[in-house]
């Protein structure tokens, strides 16, 4: 099964992930989506899966940077896709894909677990 962990090279949960990942074995494309961009079918994807509002990372600093007119206009699903497409860094990372399942973050038992009923 095809897994490709998403997200950028010098975010250090998403190093850790890629570590994580290498060190268990499983094989896994990285997509760095501010090189490669995202495309509104994948975005829609998570969407399918994860809440919005657990996808668009609040905590962060492109988050903290938007105007306050423009996170007031993020209600809803719809909203967050075009504001994620806009912004790929607002995005809470890393988003692993794989076996027609999406997990967005990281910590080692999350994968652990994960990975215990992961689709072969």
């Amino acid at each position: 099964m095809k897994k490709t962990l998403y997200g950028i090279p010098n975010c250090d949960t998403v190093k850790k992930a890629r570590t994580w990942l290498a060190d268990n074995g499983q094989a896994f494309e990285f997509h760095d989506f501010k090189k490669q961009g995202l495309d509104r079918a994948t975005v829609a994807r998570w969407l399918e899966q994860i809440d919005w509002e657990t996808l668009v990372n609040r905590k962060g600093t492109t988050w903290r940077k938007l105007t306050d007119e423009r996170r007031a206009q993020v209600v809803d699903k719809a909203s967050a896709l075009d504001l994620m497409l806009e912004n790929p860094s607002v995005i809470k990372r890393p988003v692993l894909e794989g076996g027609g399942r999406v997990s967005v973050g990281f910590s080692a038992a999350q994968y652990e677990d994960l990975f215990g009923d992961w689709p072969a």
